[in-house]
């Protein structure tokens, strides 16, 4: 029995994973929309006739997730509430011919590159004139804005390149158009996100361009924060830094994955970089732009890794002391050069070790927000939860950092700035007060 059989369609999109997978359904969206198709992003209200998940594939926890959440909308399927479910993204870029046989009641799956084919099952055309255009699923005050797509690195524990193939550029014309269009529609702070920032306009531009991307940006009125995202530490090109310092508008923030601090693991996972290197780059980083916010993801259990590297990591983190730390523990993917290691740490070791060296970086946050109180900051205001406000500072981007808890009687505009002293710091965030 079909459901909802005299009612127009309406397509829900389900996005699971990073913030690059959540701009893809962004942009699927606006096609659509465009086409006169009623489309809904994580609806709750259940009504809704179609469903595309949009899936990770990246690590097991996240492959989990996504199989999982393709079960939950086929039993709806079974049960008469839906009529058709569509797969995208990661996971099925990956596994489409396991992931056919084993769930055959799917209606179609696609891969990353293949939202036009997603259109066909709509009868919709891809319209190249909205190139750019999405409808945001974020509050209207941020977005995310993807400058390239792939990468061309060859890390030996990642299936990215597997998933998103090499490296492809867009050019800085049309990424200042779809910024500009952001800030007409509200959004005040941008995060640019690629699998790689550093190689952007190698391909295009026979040359390392996000400095004059940066500039560009920049230079849009009304653009009030411009944020860094997945910047590879080999090679990293210091003009960035460079346009960081000269630009009011771009957040003194970096992030920076570094994975391991150990020579040997850096060696193994193929990062091309040493610790030594990694800390001659950190110090520069620092001097070139003081202040600057540094955030880091490591990885716990890669294959062959020891204590004694383990507790290379912590010390590397003592002596450097980031700002924001993010840690996974290692998954073994198919099909990289690590996968024909022998993937020889039990998970609960993994786990052991991911919160040991999480604990050494939560005293070091601690100890840097406590320096905190007392000072004025620029916040974002984000949004209101349980009777108090939740906001931002420069130093801190979406979900993934630090969030200041704003009790006030006066009502403040979500989406604005205000200026807040810190009363109060905890491990990873603060409370403040208006001023």
């Amino acid at each position: 029995m079909k459901a909802k059989t005299l009612q127009k369609d309406k397509v829900n999109i389900i996005t699971l994973g990073c913030s690059k997978n959540l701009v893809d359904s962004e942009v699927l969206s606006g096609q659509l929309a465009a086409n006169d198709i009623a489309v809904v992003h994580e609806n709750a209200k259940l009504d809704h006739n179609i469903v595309v998940v949009n899936t990770c594939g990246f690590i097991d926890k996240a492959k989990e997730e996504s199989i999982n959440t393709i079960l939950d909308q086929l039993e709806l399927k079974r049960r008469g509430k839906l009529d058709k479910v569509y797969v995208t993204g990661c996971l099925s870029e990956r596994y489409r011919g396991d992931l056919e046989t084993e769930m055959p009641e799917v209606d179609a799956w696609f891969g990353t590159l293949e939202l036009p084919l997603i259109l066909k099952q709509f009868e919709a055309d891809y319209k190249a004139e909205l190139i750019g255009e999405r409808m945001l699923s974020t509050p209207k005050h941020y977005a995310y804005l993807k400058i390239s797509e792939g990468c061309n690195r060859t890390c030996s524990f990642c299936a990215i390149p597997l998933m998103r193939g090499k490296h492809v550029s867009r050019t800085i014309e049309s990424l200042v158009e779809e910024a500009e269009a952001l800030v007409k529609k509200g959004v005040k702070e941008i995060m640019l996100i690629a699998q790689e920032l550093t190689y952007y306009g190698l391909d295009i531009y026979k040359k390392r361009e996000l400095p004059r991307l940066l500039h560009a940006l920049a230079d849009i009125k009304g653009l009030e924060w411009i944020r860094l995202h997945y910047a590879y530490p080999s090679k990293f090109p210091l003009e960035i830094l460079d346009v960081m310092q000269q630009r009011d508008n771009i957040c003194k923030y970096l992030d920076m994955p570094l994975q391991h601090a150990s020579n040997h693991m850096l060696d193994a996972m193929h990062r091309n970089i040493t610790r030594e290197e990694m800390g001659v780059l950190i110090q520069q980083i620092r001097e070139k732009v003081p202040g600057i916010c540094l955030r880091t993801t490591l990885i716990a259990g890669f294959p062959g890794e020891t204590e004694e590297d383990v507790e290379e990591l912590k010390s590397f983190l003592q002596e450097h002391r980031f700002d924001r730390v993010g840690i996974f523990s290692y998954s073994h993917e198919e099909n990289t050069t690590a996968h024909e290691l022998e993937d020889n740490i039990p998970a609960d070791i993994k786990a052991e070790r991911a919160q040991s060296i999480m604990e050494v970086q939560q005293e070091i946050s601690y100890e840097k927000n406590q320096a905190k109180i007392g000072q004025v900051f620029k916040v974002l205001i984000d949004k209101k939860e349980a009777g108090r406000y939740l906001g931002r500072t420069e130093f801190d981007s979406v979900e993934v950092d630090n969030e200041v808890v704003i009790h006030s009687t006066k009502k403040l505009p979500i989406g604005e700035f205000v200026n807040v002293r810190i009363t109060k710091a905890y491990d990873y965030d603060l409370e403040g007060e208006v001023v």
